[in-house]
C-alpha cells in the first residue's frame, strides 16, 4: 500500500519545528528515525497531514554525562548508544537492553526518542526508562518540561506527549559503583519484539545488604510495569541469602496481562517469574567477588 497524501516540512533548528508542529494541528506527526510511523503510513494505520523531519537539526543526537545522570539526545541513533562507552560505563542496563533491538540495520536509523514516543510495551527504551526513573524532557512553544518516565507512559502506544510537543531528550541516572544490572527478554525469533522483558538494578550497600532495587517488566499490559514496590522485599537482606524464586513469584502474581495472538496471560507471567530469577541469578554471579558477596544454594 501508499502512504496517504502529507505535507512534508524539513526545519532546520529545533524551534523551527516546534513552531510548525504548532502551526499544523494534531495530526502532524514528528518524523525521526521513521522505523515505525513509516511502515504505519504505508498500511494507513497512521495518515499524518503533515511530517515534520528532525533529521535535518543539529544538537538532538548526543550522549554526555551531567552530573549524576547521562544526557541521551532524542535523535541518538540505536547504534550510537550501543557502542557508547558513557553508556557502558555509567548504564549497563541500557547497554545490555539496546543490542535486543530488532537488527543491525534497525539500530543504524532507529532512535531514542522516536522509541519512547510511540511507547511500544514490548520494545526495550521504555521498560529501561520505567526501570531507572528515567527523565523525559518536552518542548514545545509553551516552555520546556520535566516527565519522569512512570508519568510518560499513560496507556497502550500513548504517552504524556502534548500534539505540540516534542521529546528533545532523555535523562538516565548513573548507576551506582557498588551495582549491577541485568536485562533479558524472551521473544519468538531473535529480533522480534519481546513477548516478555525484565529490567532489574542491584545496589549494595558496604556490609553487603541490599539497599537499592529497581524492576521493571515489558510486555506484560498496555505500558511498561514498574515492579520495584514488590521487589523492595530484598531490601536490606544480603543478597545472596534472597530467595529469588519467592521474590519472582510475589511480582508474576501481582501482574495482569492479557490474552493475544502471540502468548496467553499464563505464558506471560510463567515467562516473567522465569526471567526474574535468570535475572536475579546473573546479578549473583556478577556480585561474586565483589563486596564479599558469594553464591548462596539458599537462594534458589
Amino acid at each position: 500500500m501508499k502512504a496517504a497524501a502529507f505535507d512534508y516540512l524539513k526545519p532546520s533548528s529545533i524551534e523551527q519545528a516546534i513552531e510548525l508542529l504548532a502551526k499544523s494541528g494534531e495530526s502532524a506527526k514528528v518524523l525521526a528515525g521513521g522505523q515505525t510511523l513509516i511502515p504505519m503510513m504505508a498500511f494507513r494505520m497512521a495518515q499524518p497531514t503533515a511530517l515534520i523531519d528532525l533529521n535535518g537539526i543539529d544538537g538532538l543526537s548526543y550522549i554526555r554525562e551531567q552530573g549524576e545522570t547521562l544526557a541521551i539526545g532524542a535523535l541518538t541513533r540505536h547504534r550510537d548508544v550501543e557502542r557508547s562507552e558513557l553508556v557502558g560505563r555509567h548504564c549497563p542496563l541500557l547497554a545490555q537492553a539496546i543490542r535486543l533491538v530488532a537488527h543491525p540495520v534497525i539500530r543504524n536509523r532507529g532512535t531514542a526518542g522516536g522509541s519512547l514516543s510511540h511507547a511500544d510495551p514490548a520494545a526495550e527504551w521504555p521498560t529501561v526508562a520505567m526501570a531507572l526513573g528515567a527523565e523525559l524532557v518536552l518542548r514545545s512553544e509553551r516552555g520546556v518540561r520535566s516527565v519522569p518516565a512512570h508519568d510518560f507512559f499513560t496507556s497502550l502506544l500513548t504517552t504524556a506527549l502534548m500534539p505540540d510537543e516534542i521529546l528533545v531528550e532523555i535523562r538516565i541516572p548513573k548507576i551506582r559503583k557498588r551495582a549491577r544490572a541485568a536485562f533479558l527478554e524472551v521473544s519468538r525469533r531473535h529480533g522480534d519484539f519481546a513477548l516478555v522483558s525484565v529490567a532489574i538494578q542491584i545496589g549494595l550497600s558496604v556490609s553487603g545488604e541490599v539497599d537499592e532495587v529497581a524492576l521493571a517488566l515489558g510486555g506484560v499490559d498496555t505500558i511498561p510495569i514498574d515492579a520495584s514496590p514488590t521487589a523492595q522485599m530484598m531490601v536490606g537482606c544480603r543478597f545472596g541469602e534472597v530467595r529469588f524464586h519467592q521474590v519472582a513469584r510475589a511480582i508474576a502474581h501481582g501482574l495482569s496481562p492479557s490474552d493475544d495472538i502471540h502468548a496467553s496471560a499464563e505464558y506471560r507471567r510463567d515467562v516473567a517469574e522465569g526471567l526474574i530469577v535468570r535475572a536475579l541469578t546473573q546479578l549473583s554471579d556478577s556480585f561474586e567477588g565483589h563486596n564479599g558477596q558469594g553464591r548462596n544454594p539458599t537462594s534458589r
